[in-house]
Parts: C-alpha cells; sequence; structure tokens
C-alpha cells in the first residue's frame, strides 16, 4: 500500500515549518492549528487555496505543493518535486519572480503579489493576492520560501 503524500514524515515535518513561519511572519494561522500533525498536514494538503514551497538551492526545487497546487501546474506529486521553481514562471517573467524572491528574502514576507505563472503543459494564469514568506527552520534560519493564495485566471 502506497502512503499518502500528507503522511510522509518528511512532509509532515516540512508542513509544521510552513505553518509555523507563516505565523511567525503574519502574526496569523493559514489554517487551524488543532489537532494532531498528521490531522493538520492532510487539512492543508485537502485545502481550498493554492499551497506551494521551494528550498535554498541554488536553483531551489519545489518540495510541496497542495492538491489545488498540483492541479493548478498539471503535474503529479513527482513531478512537482523534481522541478525547479523557477520553471513555475515563463522565461519573460523570471527577473520579475527573482525579484520578488530577493525581496522576501530580505523582508520575510511579501503579501499582495501578482504575476504570471505557467503550468507544465502550458497553460498560463495569473496569481493575484499572493502572500509569500520565508520558511524558517526553529533557529530562525531560512530553510525555503513559500506562496499561498486563493485568486487566479486562466490565461488564453
Amino acid at each position: 500500500m502506497v502512503t499518502p503524500i500528507w503522511m510522509q514524515a518528511s512532509v509532515m515535518a516540512w508542513v509544521q515549518h510552513l505553518l509555523d513561519s507563516y505565523v511567525h511572519w503574519t502574526g496569523a494561522d493559514l489554517l487551524a492549528r488543532d489537532g494532531t500533525v498528521t490531522e493538520q498536514t492532510k487539512r492543508l494538503f485537502d485545502a481550498p487555496f493554492v499551497l506551494v514551497s521551494h528550498g535554498t538551492e541554488v536553483d531551489p526545487m519545489l518540495n510541496y505543493g497542495n492538491k489545488v497546487a498540483l492541479a493548478l501546474w498539471e503535474m503529479t506529486w513527482e513531478q512537482f518535486v523534481r522541478t525547479p521553481s523557477s520553471q513555475t514562471a515563463e522565461p519573460v517573467n523570471q527577473s520579475e519572480r527573482a525579484d520578488l524572491l530577493r525581496t522576501v528574502a530580505e523582508r520575510g514576507y511579501f503579501d499582495r503579489y501578482r504575476g504570471i505563472r505557467i503550468s507544465a503543459t502550458g497553460r498560463r494564469f495569473l496569481v493575484e493576492e499572493a502572500r509569500v514568506w520565508n520558511v524558517i527552520d526553529a533557529e530562525g534560519q531560512r530553510i525555503g520560501q513559500a506562496a499561498a493564495f486563493s485568486h487566479w485566471t486562466m490565461l488564453p
């Protein structure tokens, strides 16, 4: 039997970093933190908004996408976590994306981001009102970046 994504130990640990970091930067919870870690991880995977994150590599690799994110980017979990984060934006939009990530790295958090992204099959969509934040560990060291949003429009 295959272990669901949200029950993998590494995913559960990462989700706690995502949720703890969100509270650190915003002072609010991204979702209800009641229940077990497993329940929180499943709730986030099934949440009605997009949540994505990447690590701190030179060309950061995506390392988390909830169910809505996987559907929007038209990828399986296995495809998603083998994708450089930069490939979620068209080449023409990558410098704007890099500027945003530098700003977040410096400030810790950015609210109301708006930009165009592209799925694995080439479908373009406009992201609106995204929240982007640094993912930090218990010592406050940056271990990644994440974004959450509920508003997007498919483009022709």
